[in-house]
């Protein structure tokens, strides 16, 4: 079974279908999602815990450290 191709069907018609652009738009939500859940758990997080914990350097005492 060979499949129709959706691009030629827009280029005759010259407007996309309304399931095509939903679902484009929904993949593009779905990727950015996925782009802010690996930033929150990969970046935010380990860094808000090394600070809670107190492995991350205070700024104020490093700005002093550096003036003296």
């Amino acid at each position: 079974m060979i499949m129709e191709n959706p691009f030629k069907e827009i280029l005759s018609n010259k407007e996309l279908p309304e399931v095509l652009k939903q679902k484009v738009l929904d993949d593009v939500a779905v990727i950015k999602l996925t782009i802010d859940m690996a930033d929150l758990f990969m970046v935010k997080l380990p860094s808000t815990v090394v600070d809670l914990m107190g492995g991350g350097e205070d700024k104020d005492r490093s700005k002093s450290n550096k003036i003296n």
